[in-house]
C-alpha cells in the first residue's frame, strides 16, 4: 500500500519541486507511475481482503517493476535496491507458497 501512496504523492504533487513535478516527466514515466499507483492499491486491497486475486495482483506488480527496473532503465532508473528488494519478495512469496502447499492435513 505504501508503495501505491508513493506513486500517488508524485502524481499529486506532494513534496516535489518546480522540476519534479508529474508534467515535467516523460510520457514513459507518467505512464508506468500512473500504472503502479493503481495497481500497487489494488493489490494492497486484495492481499487485506485475503482473496484469491490480491496475489496475482501482487504477483504481477512486483513482476512488473522488476521488468522496469530490469529492461526499461530509462522510465525509473536501474534501481538495483528496488530489484533486490522485490526480488526476495517475491523469493520469500513462492517458498511460503510451496511451503503452505506441501502441508498435509492434520
Amino acid at each position: 500500500m505504501l508503495k501505491g501512496l508513493y506513486h500517488w504523492a508524485h502524481i499529486c504533487g506532494v513534496g516535489a519541486g518546480e522540476d519534479e513535478l508529474y508534467t515535467s516527466h516523460s510520457i514513459a514515466w507518467q505512464t508506468a507511475t500512473v500504472f503502479f499507483a493503481v495497481i500497487d492499491l489494488v493489490a494492497a486491497v486484495g492481499l487485506w481482503l485475503a482473496a484469491a486475486w490480491g496475489a496475482v495482483i501482487w504477483l504481477t506488480a512486483v513482476a512488473s517493476m522488476v521488468a522496469v527496473q530490469l529492461f526499461f532503465p530509462q522510465v525509473f532508473g536501474r534501481g538495483f535496491f528496488t530489484i533486490l528488494f522485490e526480488g526476495a519478495m517475491l523469493a520469500i512469496y513462492l517458498n511460503l507458497a510451496v511451503k503452505a502447499a506441501r502441508e498435509q492435513p492434520v
